[in-house]
């Protein structure tokens, strides 16, 4: 890249977050993460291969303390450790707020169309980073692999890139593009009939939640198309999938939304009670699962030896305060019976430290109701629910 052209970068990126404001959210997210054993070298495109990949960019731009090896003001850079940041904190509890600028906006910055083929190598890498290291939000599919909302998040960007390939007329890159958008709705679309036709009936569910996620991603990066008659017919088989677009992908997507609708729409709120506790964040292994099967969750922090009891106790005083909170949902009131469950005798003490006014919340008659439901009893009407689904 010239002198120009990097100067029009560093002009184009000024009012965008910081580098540092990322990788401190980062850190305050998902302490977690693994480090690279040594200051990173090589262009982005280096740091961002392998399926750790983006371990490699966040150290790149300085994450750990090491020495900065990556510009501040080029696109292509600032794109990756935009996609690193995106894909370590999306599932954890704070995630960085970066979905508009990897979905449309650092796209819009590609004026040149030669520009297109580093930002797709990267958008590639992006793809083929780990989900399990930084998700337990998945579902795994024998045969197929794992499915979960991080795919959307790969969709997202990859459509983004579509939309400008068409746009600058890169239809070489449009053509790559799109091959690898289809391929993994292909691969989503089998996980749902291969589980429908013999899997566990609660991973259907949990599929449902993921495609319909992945489905309405998509959407948000179609929203950052130009309105053309070439990008209309571009998207065709791609938006509203979750919606009235019901022939593309023998309509499994159409399937996926309206299960997920009858059963666990309530279940798609983004946690906000959850977030101001940061003993949550200490391990990979306090990462919220798919609601509402929390059971196992809940009874996880409840006798993990890394909390202590004034840290359940703020746990479970955020469930029992999000269950009045966010009204139709179920799964704050798995994990509280799964915490309960788990903490035994020591449930008392625990409920103890709570403020008067979620003691009080935590007696109410229709939660402990909820609570009381053995979990087999709850998993068998969630499963009652699905074949009802199906039959209509």
């Amino acid at each position: 890249m010239g002198d120009e052209a990097e100067a029009h970068d560093a002009r184009a990126l000024r009012g965008f977050v910081a580098p540092q404001t990322l990788l401190n959210e980062v850190q305050n997210s998902a302490p977690w993460l693994p480090r690279a054993k040594d200051t990173p070298a090589g262009d982005i495109l280096t740091l961002a291969r392998g399926p750790l990949g983006f371990i490699g960019v966040l150290a790149g731009y300085g994450l750990g303390g090491a020495t900065v090896a990556l510009a501040h003001d080029r696109t292509l850079d600032y794109f990756g450790l935009c996609l690193a940041c995106h894909h370590a904190t999306v599932a954890t509890f704070v995630p960085t707020d970066v979905d508009t600028k990897i979905r449309g906006l650092l796209w819009r910055l590609i004026k040149d169309p030669d520009q297109l083929d580093p930002m797709m190598d990267l958008t590639e890498a992006f793809c083929n980073w780990d989900v399990a290291s930084v998700s337990r939000r998945t579902v795994n599919v024998k045969g197929l692999g794992i499915f979960a909302g991080h795919h959307g998040e790969r969709l997202s960007v990859l459509v983004a890139g579509f939309g400008r390939a068409v746009h600058l007329g890169r239809a070489d890159l449009a053509e790559r593009m799109r091959d690898q958008i289809t391929a993994e709705l292909a691969r989503e679309s089998q996980g749902l009939r291969a589980l429908l036709n013999g899997g566990d009936e609660l991973d259907v569910l949990r599929m449902a939640a993921v495609m319909t996620h992945n489905a309405g991603d998509i959407d948000q990066a179609i929203s950052f198309w130009p309105q053309s008659p070439a990008h209309t017919s571009a998207a065709a088989d791609l938006k509203r999938l979750a919606h009235e677009n019901v022939r593309p992908w023998d309509g499994s997507f159409a399937l996926a939304a309206r299960i997920y609708k009858a059963t666990l729409a309530p279940e798609g709120h983004r946690n906000y009670p959850l977030r101001p506790i940061r003993a949550l964040r200490q391990s990979h292994d306090f990462l919220i699962e798919t609601a509402p099967f929390l059971d196992d969750w809940g009874e996880r922090l409840a006798r993990d030896p890394r909390l202590e009891d004034s840290d359940r106790s703020e746990i479970l005083e955020a469930l029992v305060m999000g269950c009045r909170k966010i009204l139709g949902q179920r799964g704050y009131q798995r994990a509280a019976a799964g915490m309960v469950q788990g903490l035994g005798s020591r449930a008392e003490a625990v409920v103890s430290r709570m403020p008067a006014r979620a003691r009080s919340e935590f007696k109410d008659s229709d939660l402990r109701k909820a609570m009381a439901v053995p979990r087999v009893s709850f998993e068998s009407s969630m499963r009652s629910m699905l074949r009802k689904v199906l039959r209509g």
